[in-house]
């Protein structure tokens, strides 16, 4: 029987979701963050599913995509992206982009990232309609299953008196000692055995006494810091010779690819981003100044799961290692992220994922890690069903929000604690 995938409906569905107190060089994170569900239903219905950053901004661009792959076919992916959306300037800037914290905001990015959710939920549909998982449409695993990094945050025990917040019962993280705490929970809940820090918050010295204490308590495990180019070059140079010992490698310590190149020429520690190149332009500076020895793609502003795979072949063919970034997300990204890094023959490193971090999720069943690590799943589509419940109840709460929480803003956040905070100027230290 020949299945309609003409697609009738296009649901898109902004939420916030509950955030612990994280810290980063911006600032904290807020006691709660917008993601956007994108449902692709089509005629015979099938529902794919999607899911990005859920800022105003990237709604303004969603709701035009919506109505213009409407009555098209679901495997038409290949137009969107060649539409030529009209991303409106003010929504971007010369700022690091505070909700990816992924080098500075440019139109097209904002747009990759909207078309990135669309392209999930028709391969999802895809899938479902024809009984293969995505990895298959992607070309078939490589892997049976992905190894995912502990994600360390230097944290507050709570969010401050008086704001509106989720209670988590993880406590604080400011210090060394609690730094490693932290690692061993994330150990024994969830078997993870190689350890990344979000520096940037503390002065140099504290962070590497934070991760000289992961490497005494962890000795042998891959260990990762990453202060978003917090650093100048002196400071980058001279942690990294601190630390050469422990590392795997030493994600974007300073911004640019000149200052990139800088540091990699004089340490013999890897470095990684996911701030200096996270556009297809950027990469030919970066890769023939052997700024980067390691590139962490992420499906959500490189364009999607296709280009991911157009992104490791580049990686191949320069000698580049690849890994993968993560922000705040739910289990659809999970979902996603372990399908494409299921095809990719060049990932030697385990990827970034902050959803151990997330409480609340709009899935039916939790994506578990187990030894650290997410099996495949080979079911049709990504594998996850979505929980209508629990996605009307995290609507509501977004479409209850006065408007304060619905664009990320970690500056912002801080302020509530510290009213004389402003982020920072690179480099701050």
């Amino acid at each position: 029987m020949t299945r309609d995938l003409t697609v009738a409906e296009v649901r898109l569905t902004p939420i916030l979701v509950a955030d612990p107190p994280l810290l980063n060089t911006q600032g904290v994170h807020q006691p709660y963050t917008p993601r956007l569900i994108v449902e692709v239903v089509t005629a015979d219905g099938t529902t794919g599913l999607g899911e990005t950053y859920g800022d105003t901004k990237y709604l303004e661009l969603a709701r035009p995509l919506a109505e213009h792959l409407t009555g098209r076919r679901v495997t038409d992916v290949n137009e969107l992206f060649a539409l030529d959306l009209a991303v409106d300037e003010s929504r971007t800037g010369a700022a690091v982009d505070a909700g990816g914290l992924r080098g500075v905001q440019t139109a097209d990015k904002l747009r990759l990232s909207v078309l990135s959710a669309f392209e999930v939920a028709c391969l999802d549909a895809q899938g479902k309609a024809s009984g293969l998982p995505v990895h298959a449409l992607l070309g078939g695993r490589v892997r049976d299953s992905v190894e995912y990094s502990a994600y360390l945050f230097y944290k507050w025990a709570g969010h401050p008196d008086g704001v509106a917040a989720e209670p988590d019962d993880w406590g604080a993280a400011l210090d060394p000692a609690g730094v490693v705490a932290q690692a061993r929970r994330f150990t024994e809940r969830h078997g993870f055995t190689s350890f990344k820090l979000k520096g940037g918050v503390f002065p140099p010295e504290e962070e590497i006494a934070a991760v000289r204490a992961l490497a005494e308590a962890f000795p042998g495990r891959p260990l990762r810091l990453d202060p978003n180019g917090a650093w100048s070059v002196e400071t980058a140079l001279k942690v990294a010779g601190e630390l050469h010992d422990v590392l795997e490698y030493l994600e974007d310590p300073t911004l640019g690819t000149p200052a990139m190149a800088e540091v990699s020429a004089a340490t013999e520690v890897p470095l990684a981003t996911n701030m200096c190149v996270t556009t297809f332009g950027e990469i030919r500076e970066a890769f023939t100044r052997d700024a980067v020895q390691v590139l962490l793609c992420d499906h959500h502003y490189w364009g999607g799961l296709r280009n991911t795979g157009h992104l490791a072949a580049i990686c191949a063919a320069f000698g580049v290692g690849l890994s993968m970034h993560s922000n705040t997300h739910l289990g659809i990204s999970l979902a996603a992220m372990t399908q494409v890094a299921a095809t990719v023959p060049g990932l030697h490193h385990a990827c970034d994922s902050h959803y151990p971090w997330q409480a609340e999720d709009v899935l039916t069943e939790r994506i578990a890690f187990t030894g650290g690590r997410v099996a495949v799943s080979d079911a049709p589509g990504l594998g996850v069903e979505l929980d209508r419940d629990e996605l009307a109840r995290l609507h509501r709460r977004w479409a209850e929000d006065d408007g304060t929480l619905r664009d990320r803003d970690d500056a912002a956040a801080m302020r509530v604690a510290d009213p004389g905070w402003r982020t920072p100027a690179m480099p701050r230290w």
